[in-house]
């Protein structure tokens, strides 16, 4: 890239739950923060298509895709700086779906993950191996490919356990340039080691599948009672506290600034009550959110607003996702007969206008070969030659050779008022136009 170009980021968000404190702490709030920085484009998807595997409720879709549009621009998202849409707002995502589909081998999408999981579940259980797997499930990867290669993003923001999904999309637009030609950017993947990994209430990963989460925007008592849900050992106020292994240590410093964290793991080696402990991280959590409950509440409340700053969004997403879909479809093929029909006039109008080799052959049994200018005047005469290959050979090579004089003079000799000058341009002319 040149030192003006950008660097595409893109992440989506699939709406099929509530976003709960480990959503904003690992993924949310450190987006937010890089949609900041200078040099960069950063693209923020609500992916509702990628939910239709997961999810056969339609208003749960609906109001998790509320949900999750409110927090983010809560959470300090600015609309008017990155590109925020809903996945199914954007119809070429589908389209280049089916592109990638059909130049994606079976044996790529056997190996991803997701369909594994389920595969080998199946086949512990004694059952068919694909039962109850959906070609949703199966064709996920090519759809996430889609995400990514429609917006030519170059980095893709995920965990450890969403690489291969980058790196099934780099394979993908491998595949479609080396038959179309170089249109799709590969994508890397972005990982950071220092984004939290927010354990939940049972001290496992915080996660909707374990029902073990934290709600983010819920009223601050349905947020205190889920705090003091949280699992903690038998020792008594006054007895030293680890903080090694402690969820509630954990999710604290996530929130806290390194002298608060200091000051808790202080506490902990003090004998600090869980019930105080659990106080204190309720407080901390509460100062940071409550500012933001405000207007997530405002959004909930006027979704009109939510569907208007969509909208907004798709309309400036599509405006790059348009014109590069009708370049895909041209180069896959897919094209409009009547302009095609006019560009090979124009192209054979255009070939008629530069200068041209003339092959033949004379009564001597000889081969030769003539460059003629697009009037039909002589330039260059060639020699006699054994075989009309060699005369090819000849032109072949005269074709490359940039113009130097050298390699002309060797085969042929200048036409009548015609210099070594002339020669040149007319053959680069050639080059020049493939």
């Amino acid at each position: 890239m040149s030192k003006t170009a950008v660097t595409r980021f893109l992440t989506g968000i699939t709406t099929t739950g509530t976003p709960h404190l480990g959503n904003y702490v690992g993924a949310i709030r450190p987006a937010v923060q890089a949609s900041r920085r200078a040099g960069t484009e950063n693209f923020y998807f609500l992916a509702d298509y990628h939910a239709l595997i997961k999810c056969d409720e339609p208003s749960r879709i609906q109001r998790s895709t509320m949900e999750i549009a409110a927090c983010w621009i809560a959470a300090g998202l600015d609309p008017e700086q990155v590109f925020f849409y809903r996945q199914s707002d954007i119809p070429e995502i589908p389209e280049l779906t089916w592109l990638l589909t059909c130049v994606t081998g079976k044996g790529v999408l056997n190996r991803a993950h997701a369909y594994k999981a389920s595969v080998d579940k199946n086949t512990a259980a004694g059952a068919d191996p694909d039962a109850d797997v959906t070609a949703g499930l199966f064709m996920y990867p090519v759809l996430m490919a889609a995400d990514i290669l429609m917006f030519k993003a170059h980095k893709i923001p995920v965990g450890r356990d969403q690489v291969q999904h980058i790196e099934m999309a780099r394979d993908m637009a491998q595949s479609f340039n080396h038959l179309y030609g170089e249109h799709l950017v590969l994508p890397e993947a972005a990982i950071d080691e220092s984004v939290a990994l927010l354990p939940g209430l049972d001290g496992r990963k915080m996660s909707k599948s374990y029902d073990n989460t934290i709600a983010l925007f819920a009223p601050p008592e349905q947020i205190r009672k889920q705090i003091a849900a949280i699992v903690t050992d038998s020792r008594a106020p006054g007895e030293p506290k680890e903080t090694q292994g402690s969820a509630l240590f954990q999710i604290y410093q996530a929130f806290a600034s390194p002298q608060e964290t200091e000051s808790l793991r202080k506490a902990y080696a003090e004998g600090i009550a869980w019930g105080d402990a659990k106080q204190l991280l309720f407080e901390r959590i509460d100062r940071e959110v409550a500012p933001m409950r405000e207007r997530y509440q405002s959004l909930i409340d006027n979704p009109a607003e939510l569907e208007r700053i969509l909208q907004a969004g798709a309309q400036k997403a599509r405006a790059r996702a348009t014109p590069f879909m009708a370049q895909l479809r041209q180069a896959v093929g897919l094209r409009n007969l009547a302009t095609q029909a006019a560009k090979a006039q124009n192209d054979k109008t255009a070939r008629a206008a530069l200068p041209s080799f003339k092959q033949y052959r004379e009564a001597d049994g000889k081969f030769y070969f003539k460059l003629v200018d697009p009037k039909g005047r002589l330039l260059l005469q060639s020699a006699a030659f054994d075989s009309a290959r060699e005369a090819g050979q000849s032109i072949a090579r005269l074709r490359q050779s940039a113009g130097s004089e050298k390699d002309f003079t060797e085969v042929a000799k200048l036409a009548q008022d015609v210099d070594a000058v002339e020669i040149a341009a007319a053959l680069q002319t050639l080059a020049g136009a493939g």
